[in-house]
């Protein structure tokens, strides 16, 4: 496979030694199909990040590490690889551990392995957990730095955190389905991948709040756990719609949102109102077709360079300290979808 990378940057895009990286460059025995396979992505994914230009300049290679679906971390994806030149001549080059569902510990000794391997950072969206948050410490005491992404570990000492204000974002969609309802009695099904996931807990309590001050007559059932998959969630909603007769609206903070419109229809159900989060491919769709009514934008770009932002102040690539800055909250309708995403 012809390339013009060094050895050592396929190695690590790739997540493995640099011997086994010449084994397979020289076809040599004694490498695991699966193990040539990521050496061949990897040297893809480097000419991609290099897109035909030659900087001079400085280049970082972080580790994103996310406990997520895949349509979300699609999203994420392509949101390092399109800021990956932000701060042209500095580029930064991304290595991706991504899965569905991670056990925390598997988690903890991933981050272990960037430790002992080096970065010059990490971006992290994962469980607030003890043994994350400490293996997040090990890597801050090696002098990698850390930043959360999308949902924040405040007990862990990361550099900073990238993303929204979920309690705003959780009072926003109160304010959107109690203004529905109008004083009229209401029934919210709120929607939680995770309740280890501490940005959704915070969208949540947000809800709660706003809903308990200003909308008293809508109540609340929750359901967790489904992991943002369509087949445990739709079960999961399911259940909830047969022992609730009284649901009429959705907040979805976690996703799986076909799931959820489908388990609608196969009760005979309404959904009067709909509020979810991501603009990602399906959420655009249902949103175009009015199976969902508002969803909760953040710019992940805006995100991605907060987090660049912060590794290069730790690294002293920065004039300033690289302060993070939370990124605001869009409620966007079928009128008013982004045009860069549109």
């Amino acid at each position: 496979m012809a390339h013009e990378f060094l050895v050592k940057d396929i190695a690590f895009q790739a997540g493995v030694s640099v011997a086994t990286v010449d084994r397979v460059l020289n076809e040599r025995p004694g490498v695991r199909k699966q193990t040539e396979l990521r050496v061949h992505a990897a040297i893809r994914e480097l000419e991609k990040q290099q897109a035909g230009v030659e900087f001079q300049g400085r280049k970082f290679g972080i580790d994103v590490v996310m406990e997520a679906p895949d349509r979300f971390t699609d999203t994420v994806r392509d949101a390092f690889e399109s800021e990956s030149t932000t701060f042209l001549p500095t580029i930064f080059r991304s290595r991706f551990h991504f899965a569905e569902s991670m056990r925390p510990q598997d988690i903890a000794q991933l981050l272990d392995r960037v430790r002992l391997r080096g970065a010059d950072g990490v971006v992290l969206k994962a469980p607030d957990v003890p043994e994350i948050s400490a293996a997040v410490a090990r890597l801050e005491r090696s002098g990698i730095p850390v930043v959360t992404l999308v949902t924040d570990l405040p007990n862990a000492p990361r550099t900073a955190y990238a993303g929204a204000d979920n309690r705003a974002a959780g009072e926003t969609a109160a304010y959107l389905i109690g203004a529905r309802f109008a004083g009229s009695p209401a029934t919210v099904l709120t929607t939680l991948s995770s309740n280890r996931f501490r940005g959704e807990e915070e969208r949540e309590i947000g809800f709660r709040r706003a809903l308990r001050d200003r909308y008293p007559s809508v109540g609340v059932v929750e359901i967790s756990e489904g992991l943002g998959r369509d087949d445990a969630t739709g079960a999961l909603v399911a259940e909830a719609l047969s022992n609730n007769p009284g649901i009429n609206a959705v907040y979805s903070i976690g996703g799986g949102n076909r799931a959820v419109l489908a388990a609608f229809g196969a009760a005979g159900r309404t959904c009067s109102v709909f509020v979810a989060h991501d603009l990602d491919a399906g959420n655009l769709e249902l949103l175009r077709n009015g199976q969902i009514h508002f969803i909760l934008h953040h710019d992940l770009k805006a995100d991605v360079r907060t987090a660049f932002r912060a590794i290069m102040g730790r690294r002293g690539a920065l004039a300033g300290p690289g302060a993070a800055r939370l990124s605001a909250v869009e409620v966007i309708t079928p009128y008013n979808i982004p045009a860069s995403i549109r």
